[in-house]
């Protein structure tokens, strides 16, 4: 970086998680090795959705996209604004902080990121040097919007489907195979066992090579004039084959939740979340599955029933993300306490990463700026700490 020894953002909760209305706090540091001339030190706040895919007609690509902005605020630090003219101040060698706020407004909905789209907040340091390279350094930063399911209608009620299936060996028609399919309610958080209930008759003469059930992402992008759906399969539990004639049942296996999103991503219009339970029956050989679907919400504040029905269960906050050896330590000055609900019980949770994946955020840098900070990003989510631990979700991911 030249005459730039460090250059970065720090934020005061040291998480960079937040809720919406909360400030986020924090400062800049620049410790320069010798002095540099500048316009100025400008800091920038950004939240924003965006999704943007390509399709192909007749061999022609066709690009669609849509933006949705939130909000964008700019404070200067140090020196003067561009539309001030091009004067230049200078900034001594050794080390500067330069402490920042900004309230998020209500409203917001959660960080996302799935590389056809996202919903991001970030926070960026330039430093302005007339007919030099920039320098730039962004820290990506996680709002949650709780969705209580104590709010969520119908929530608790259990959900059930049934659906069959014949399959043809040549000209022969063998006998159906049915499923009934089963959970207790409809509404969860991550964290939170799903008990799997289901019959399967296997009414045929194939031998039905395995059963199972994923727990699905139905993604939603909308541009102005087409809509994208993607599905990803983020969690799956899978039993053994059936034999001909012989039946199968499903008596309570667990699929635990693992940190995600909550459903519909209330906030953003351009892009919807919903969340499918669906039973596969896979036969050996040719021939279709049988597929049944439940539709289910995962929200971010637990049902107060379920939280008094695990409250003898529950562990201690754990700070780093799941899947880390780190041991239990205090979260209060790490993470921000979320608005009142109307739950009276806040079960203890932790933040986990997204299971979708990490991003790179260098989306409108070009060469003339060199930018630093924390450039491959993943949101993190709540995760309640029930005692269960989330099973690693299946190889590859489904899209369409």
């Amino acid at each position: 970086m030249g005459k730039i020894n460090i250059f970065e953002i720090s934020f005061g909760n040291g998480s960079g998680v937040y809720y919406p209305g909360n400030a986020v706090d924090g400062h800049v540091t620049v410790e320069l090795k010798e002095p540099i001339k500048m316009r100025g030190i400008r800091l920038q706040f950004e939240g924003k959705a965006y999704v943007d895919w390509s399709e192909s007609y007749s061999k022609k690509p066709r690009n669609y996209s849509a933006t949705e902005k939130y909000f964008f605020h700019e404070d200067l630090l140090f020196g003067i604004w561009p539309k001030q003219g091009s004067e230049t101040k200078e900034l001594p060698s050794g080390r500067h902080t330069f402490p920042f706020q900004f309230i998020l407004p209500l409203g917001l909905p959660s960080s996302f990121e799935a590389g056809t789209g996202y919903v991001r907040y970030t926070v960026s340091c330039n430093i302005d040097r007339p007919w030099k390279i920039d320098h730039t350094t962004l820290r990506p930063f996680t709002v949650i919007a709780l969705l209580d399911l104590n709010q969520q209608p119908n929530c608790m009620l259990s959900l059930r489907q049934t659906k069959q299936k014949d399959f043809c060996c040549l000209c022969c028609k063998s006998g159906p195979v049915q499923a009934n399919f089963s959970i207790e309610r409809k509404g969860y958080v991550p964290g939170e066992a799903i008990k799997l209930f289901a019959e399967i008759s296997n009414g045929s003469d194939k031998i039905m090579e395995k059963s199972y059930v994923d727990l699905k992402m139905v993604i939603t992008f909308n541009a102005t004039t087409n809509i994208k759906i993607e599905i990803r399969d983020v969690a799956r539990v899978t039993r053994p084959s059936i034999e001909k004639y012989s039946k199968d049942t499903w008596s309570g296996e667990e699929l635990v939740i693992p940190p995600l999103p909550p459903s519909f991503l209330t906030g953003c219009k351009i892009i919807n979340i919903i969340y499918m339970l669906q039973l596969t029956v896979d036969p050996s050989g040719l021939g279709l599955d049988l597929n049944v679907p439940l539709e289910i919400i995962i929200g971010s504040i637990p049902h107060v029933s379920v939280a008094q029905m695990y409250q003898p269960k529950l562990s201690p906050p754990q700070t780093m993300a799941l899947g880390t050896n780190s041991s239990p330590t205090d979260t209060e000055n790490l993470y921000p306490n979320p608005p009142p609900t109307s739950a009276p019980i806040l079960t203890p949770y932790s933040f986990g990463e997204s299971t979708i994946g990490h991003y790179k955020m260098t989306e409108g840098y070009n060469e003339y700026t060199f930018t630093t900070g924390k450039l491959e990003y993943s949101p993190v989510y709540p995760y309640y700490n029930f005692g269960l631990t989330a099973g690693a979700p299946p190889e590859g991911c489904s899209k369409s």
